[in-house]
């Protein structure tokens, strides 16, 4: 007599099997973010992770933090806002630029880790299954660390330079979160193009540089005129870099054209990530 039948164990024929099966469009975007939520504990370690790892065996750590948006911030000061005189909406140029920065900052982040995120976990995409959606949007969230480092700094100078905070700084959250979906959409879409054409890798950065003066953070959107100020929010970080001025530091209010339309472009960008990403991910572990 076996072991396995002393002991009464059940025969093998009997044990459960779980098959999994992929889906596609909407209910397949819906499996994910229930399977994602299912999986929020290794989202939240992958995030813990990163977070870790950033500034690892480096000398000045979380320290760079405010140095990357800081040292920007001088540079924009001194060629543009000393020796162009780029205008600034009545806002001290320096706390202008620094507004603008938090949440472009984060959206920069976001895209080049997330855009990298598969390939850079390729060794757990092919040993075990889990809710691939976890690894892209981990890396999206572990930058609002650095936000929020960030935002103890904008407050700081906001007091420095005599600037009045007002009900407005409650805003400030919505248009985070719509910086975090924007770049969550578009990571989505760059990490599943990353992991079948690896020419993505060498292009993040340069839609990074691009997106940074094609978005404005070191000048003021009213530069341009109507009705071209509003299609600027076909751009999904025009709304959000202008909102969050609006919100912290007192800049007059963006044209609520801009803001619904980047707002939309933002929704749209989010749902055609998820399902994009969604559809290919059975492929990754074949083709990472």
């Amino acid at each position: 007599m076996s072991t396995l039948a002393a002991v009464g164990a059940a025969p093998e024929e009997a044990l459960p099997e779980t098959i999994i099966e992929p889906t596609h469009g909407v209910q397949g975007v819906w499996r994910g973010l229930q399977e994602a939520w299912v999986y929020r504990e290794l989202l939240f370690f992958l995030v813990w992770r990163d977070v870790k790892v950033r500034y690892k065996q480096t000398a000045l750590g979380a320290l760079w933090a405010v140095l990357q948006p800081v040292l920007t911030m001088v540079v924009f000061t001194v060629f543009l806002g000393r020796l162009a005189r780029v205008p600034s909406d009545g806002v001290p140029y320096e706390v202008f630029t620094f507004a603008a920065l938090l949440p472009w900052q984060l959206f920069a982040h976001a895209l080049s880790e997330s855009g990298n995120s598969l390939v850079a976990n390729q060794h757990l995409l092919t040993k075990v299954y889990f809710p691939r959606l976890v690894i892209p949007t981990s890396a999206v969230l572990a930058g609002l660390v650095d936000y929020g480092i960030q935002l103890v700094v904008l407050l700081a100078m906001i007091v420095l330079y005599g600037i009045a905070i007002t009900p407005l700084v409650l805003l400030a959250p919505v248009f985070a979160v719509l910086g975090v979906a924007a770049a969550l959409g578009a990571g989505l879409w760059l990490s599943a193009l990353n992991v079948r054409y690896r020419d993505v890798r060498y292009t993040l950065p340069f839609l990074v540089q691009v997106g940074l003066f094609a978005t404005p953070v070191a000048y003021p959107s009213s530069l341009l005129p109507e009705p071209w100020r509003t299609v600027y929010g076909l751009n999904p970080m025009a709304g959000v870099v202008e909102g969050t001025r609006w919100a912290l530091v007192g800049a007059p209010a963006p044209p609520l054209g801009m803001l619904l339309l980047s707002a939309g472009v933002t929704v749209l960008l989010l749902v055609g990530g998820l399902v994009y990403f969604r559809g290919t991910e059975r492929s990754f572990a074949d083709l990472v």
